[in-house]
């Protein structure tokens, strides 16, 4: 695995990188600037020396000085400096008239630089790079011509030849400051081009991918994916790392139960949801309630966890316990077994149970019975252990294992016992009506409201209709329930000046009963304009002629008609023009996703270009956010209705 780094360290290295970098850029162009100093500057110092000694020479020529006088002076010049030797040779024109001196022949013709001299060239020879070597022709003028009468104004007389080292080389001013700024800017850039790349590769993209996966988990609300980022930076990786160990604590708590620590019911469910054949056993503990009311809810804890740590070590090694709700346990058992095996392992698990008493508070015990409900299989584990859980505990019985009849025992049960809770609140008068708006789409102004039934419970709390209105059908209650919220609805819109929507079913409309009293109501109550009756039933209409009948007789009262969930049932668009509706409500399915699914809302245009068509005016349910009311109210549905407008109340 490659070597991990962090950010200072990757921030340090970048900055000695490019200091390197741009130090080497900065000697080589340095060498550069030295070498053209050498060869520029040197060149007009020494030519400008090389100028003074030849007026030194020329003042003593002028004199009528010889050639040994001559000598002397370039002696004296020497001796000026050490370090600089200066050296002067005749031409062959000099010589030829003046005679010739021994060192100045050799240097002639063994001199490459001297020659070059004396083709009028001036050379600079840098020897090292401390010394460097000038020679300087010099040209005939015509002033030089009173001595020298064999020569010509520009023949090269002579060549003086000056050494001298340049340590002590200055640079101009303007050249070193250019020098630094040049250094400086490209410094600036290789440090911005290396921290842009580097960060990049080593923080933006990483930090992208990290944002991406998490946005990817929030979306799909996929607690088990963890971030799995490929870097080298310890801060990412710190950053990984406590993420996800945030996503294993948020996924253990939502799988674990917090008391025991066991598995959830939802751990529970999304096992089984894997559908393999499999035993599942629901433990109860019998008159728990009692015993956490009579010594407090920390008593109570304590059993739930002594209960648990009983189950586990007595459980088989391959199976898994769950918590459940309250005082409830779940042994998922994958190992094929036989029924007497499964009953044994039963019997095994409630004796352990009963066996180890459980201390409550001052030495005093308290002995725990269960009870357990079986069930085997690969499908509805949890709904079947259920049921025979509660024959069980009816039965007074250790354990029960679930057979197919008992499903129409439980549903036997819970007809009778919900067919007695309707019974009651009948009696009672606890079934009301509420009301939820229903708002204009363009100016959001309450224009009607829907007539909504709803259960007070003993407790004072409010029943969904989706608990009891079926079983209220099986149990021919539901007239009853019809005649209850047309005439609370009618009583209540008396004293309102809106319009009212009240649902009817096609059995409603064929009971002689509920259709005399709707019509009654409208005789009475001269509420028909403002009334319309919106027709609920989700299956075909065999008795199409009695609801044709129905719907023309209530249009005489002004009222109108709705269909409910268009897109189902008969709410299709053969049966529409036939009843004569004036409005249709979009189905919920169809509402629910409408601002991001592009399925549902080529579907709703469809049916708002039919129902335009047919001067039929739409109403959207479900609108439970803004964004979904902006794509209703872009679509041109004329109404809209859900609980981003309102909640259905009592209207008080």
């Amino acid at each position: 695995m490659d070597k991990s780094t962090t950010y200072k360290k990757l921030i340090t290295k970048i900055i000695f990188f490019t200091l390197f970098v741009t130090l080497g850029v900065a000697f080589i162009y340095g060498e550069y600037l030295k070498k053209d100093a050498i060869e520029k500057l040197t060149k007009i110092d020494a030519k400008k020396t090389s100028k003074l000694i030849f007026q030194s020479l020329y003042s003593a020529m002028e004199k009528g000085w010889t050639k040994e006088d001559l000598a002397n002076i370039i002696d004296r010049i020497n001796t000026i400096d050490e370090e600089m030797v200066v050296n002067v040779y005749r031409s062959p024109i000099v010589a030829e008239l003046y005679g010739d001196i021994e060192n100045d022949e050799k240097a002639r013709k063994a001199n490459p630089f001297v020659k070059k001299a004396l083709e009028k060239e001036e050379v600079l020879n840098i020897i090292d790079k401390s010394l460097i070597q000038f020679y300087y022709p010099i040209v005939a003028e015509k002033k030089c011509l009173t001595c020298h009468t064999n020569a010509q104004i520009g023949n090269v007389l002579g060549v003086i030849d000056i050494s001298y080292p340049v340590h002590d080389l200055k640079v101009s001013l303007t050249g070193m400051i250019n020098f630094f700024a040049m250094f400086i800017i490209l410094f600036s850039i290789i440090i911005f081009l290396a921290l842009y790349f580097e960060f990049d590769k080593y923080l933006v993209k990483p930090i992208k991918k990290f944002v991406h996966i998490i946005n990817e988990i929030s979306e799909n609300k996929d607690i088990k994916q963890r971030i799995q980022i490929d870097n080298k930076i310890e801060e990412i990786t710190s950053m990984q790392k406590v993420f996800n160990n945030m996503l294993d604590s948020l996924e253990y708590q939502f799988y674990n139960d917090e008391l025991t620590s066991l598995p959830n019911r939802k751990k529970l469910l999304e096992t089984i949801a894997e559908n393999k054949y499999a035993s599942l056993m629901l433990i109860n503990i019998d008159k728990f309630q009692e015993i956490n009311d009579l010594y407090g809810d920390n008593i109570g804890n304590n059993l739930l966890v002594h209960i648990s740590t009983i189950l586990e070590e007595n459980s088989p090694k391959s199976s898994v316990l769950f918590k459940m709700h309250a005082d409830e346990y779940a042994l998922y058992y994958e190992q094929d077994l036989s029924l007497e095996e499964l009953k044994s392992l039963a019997l095994y698990l409630i004796d352990s149970i009963e066996k180890n008493a459980f201390v409550v508070t001052n030495g005093n015990e308290a002995h725990v019975n269960a009870s357990i409900g079986i069930a085997i299989g690969n499908e509805a584990l949890l709904t079947n252990a259920d049921i025979a859980l509660k024959i069980a505990k009816r039965k007074r019985q250790k354990y029960i294992v679930y057979d197919s009849s008992m499903k129409i025992e439980h549903e036997y049960e819970q007809n009778l016992k919900w067919g007695k809770k309707i019974k009651d609140a009948i009696k009672e008068d606890r079934i009301i009506p509420l009301f939820q708006p229903i708002v204009d789409t363009q100016t959001q102004k309450i224009l009607k409201y829907e007539s909504l039934i709803r259960m007070i419970d003993k407790n004072g709390e409010l029943i969904s209709p989706i608990h009891f209105l079926e079983l209220a059908k099986k149990n021919k209650l539901y007239p009853q329930l019809t005649m209850i919220m047309i005439k609370k609805t009618f009583e209540k819109f008396s004293k309102i000046d809106k319009k009212i929507s009240i649902n009817l079913s096609v059995d409603d409309i064929l009971n002689k009963e509920v259709y005399d009293c709707i019509i009654k109501h409208l005789k009475v109550s001269n509420l028909g304009p403002r009334v319309v009756f919106e027709l609920i039933e989700s299956e075909g209409i065999e008795n199409f002629e009695e609801v044709l009948n129905f719907i023309e007789e209530v249009k005489t009262y002004g009222c109108q008609i709705s269909i409910d969930d268009f897109g189902t049932g008969y709410s299709n668009f053969e049966y529409l023009m036939k009843l004569k509706v004036d409005y249709i409500k979009i189905d919920a399915s169809m509402i629910r996703n409408i601002d991001t699914n592009r399925n549902s809302q080529m579907v709703t245009e469809t049916i708002i270009d039919f129902a335009n068509k047919m001067k039929i005016e739409t109403i959207a349910e479900f609108i439970h956010s803004k964004n979904v009311y902006e794509k209703v109210k872009e679509l041109g549905i004329h109404y809209a209705q859900g609980y981003y407008f309102g909640e259905p109340t009592s209207l008080d």
